[in-house]
C-alpha cells in the first residue's frame, strides 16, 4: 500500500541540521539521507549538542521514518597504504559517531579498492577496519556497505563478495545498501528486464539476504551496462528507464525498503520533487 512506502532522498543540509528535515517533508519524503560532515575532507566537524537535539526533535515532528548518513568519499578500508587505511578508520568512525548522535539508522560507505593487493587480502583489511570502527563507536547505528560500480579493483560489485566481507566482519551492526545504478554499471545486471530482475533478487537473497539490506539507492544510470563508470541519472532518463524501476518495485522483497534518491535533479541541483513523483509513480 502506498502509505507504507518509504521514499527518501539525499539532501543538502546547508540550511542546518533541523532545516533539512522539513525540506524533506515539503518534498513529500518520509526518509532522508545526508552527509554528517564534509564528504571530501579527512577533517570532521561534529554537530553541536544543540544541533543534534534539534535534528532528532525535527525528525520526530516531520514524521521522517528512516535517516541514513553517507560517509566521506575519501574512505578506503581496503587500501594497502597504512596511512590511508588509518585515516579511513578514523574518518569512518567519526562519521559513525555523528550518525549515532543524530539517531540515524545507518552510515552508508563505499567499500573501497585494494589496488595491487590480492582480493582476499583486501577483504581482510576491510573487515579489520570495519571492526575497529564498530568497536570505537558503540551503539545501535548500523555500518552499511554499498555495492560498487566496479573498476579500479573496487570491492563489492557482486553480492557474493559483499557477503564474504559481511561474514568476515562478523557483527550484527553491519548491513548492506543496494544501488540500482551501480549494479548496472558493474555488470551485475545488463538490464532491468523481468528475467534479469528475478535473477538479481534471487542471487542477492541467496548470498546476502534482503533482510540485511534495509536501504536502496534509487538511481538511474547515465552510463551503459558493465561500463564501470559511476554516473547517476534522473529516474527514467537513463539506461534503467521507467520500466526497469517498475520491475524492481514490483518485487515483494523490496517493498519495505527505504528508497533513497541520489540523482542530479532536472535542474542540476540534486533530488527534486519531479524525481520523487516519478519514483512514486513506479509503485502504482
Amino acid at each position: 500500500m502506498a502509505e507504507l512506502l518509504k521514499i527518501g532522498a539525499h539532501l543538502s543540509r546547508s540550511g542546518g541540521f533541523g532545516e533539512v528535515v522539513f525540506k524533506a517533508k515539503d518534498m513529500g519524503l518520509n526518509c532522508l539521507q545526508i552527509f554528517g560532515s564534509s564528504p571530501r575532507q579527512w577533517q570532521v566537524k561534529y554537530p553541536s549538542e544543540k544541533e543534534a537535539k534539534e535534528f532528532r526533535e525535527s525528525r520526530k515532528k516531520a514524521g521522517i521514518r528512516e535517516v541514513y548518513l553517507h560517509a566521506a568519499y575519501l574512505v578506503n578500508l581496503a587500501s594497502p597504504e597504512k596511512e590511508v587505511f588509518d585515516k579511513s578508520v578514523r574518518n569512518l568512525a567519526a562519521h559513525l559517531k555523528i550518525a549515532e548522535e543524530l539517531g540515524a539508522d545507518g552510515l552508508i560507505f563505499h567499500i573501497g579498492s585494494g589496488k595491487e593487493l590480492p582480493k582476499s587480502e583486501a577483504i581482510k583489511r576491510v573487515a579489520e577496519g570495519a571492526r575497529l570502527v564498530l568497536s570505537e563507536v558503540p551503539g545501535e547505528t548500523r555500518l552499511i556497505l554499498e555495492n560498487s560500480a566496479g573498476g579500479g579493483q573496487k570491492l563489492g560489485s557482486f553480492p557474493e563478495e559483499i557477503a564474504e566481507i559481511v561474514r568476515a566482519i562478523g557483527s550484527q551492526r553491519v548491513a548492506v545498501c543496494f544501488d540500482t545504478a551501480h549494479a548496472l554499471e558493474a555488470g551485475l545486471v545488463l538490464d532491468y528486464s523481468e528475467n534479469s530482475v528475478k535473477n538479481l533478487i534471487g542471487r542477492w537473497e541467496e548470498s546476502i539476504g534482503w533482510n540485511k539490506t534495509p536501504v536502496i539507492h534509487a538511481n538511474d544510470s547515465k552510463t551503459a551496462p558493465d561500463s564501470h563508470r559511476d554516473q547517476h541519472e534522473n529516474i527514467g532518463a537513463g539506461f534503467i528507464g521507467p520500466s526497469g524501476f517498475k520491475k524492481l518495485v514490483a518485487e515483494p522483497l523490496l517493498r519495505d525498503k527505504a528508497w533513497i534518491l541520489e540523482v542530479p535533479g532536472f535542474d542540476g541541483n540534486g533530488p527534486d520533487r519531479k524525481n520523487v513523483e516519478l519514483l512514486q509513480q513506479c509503485f502504482t
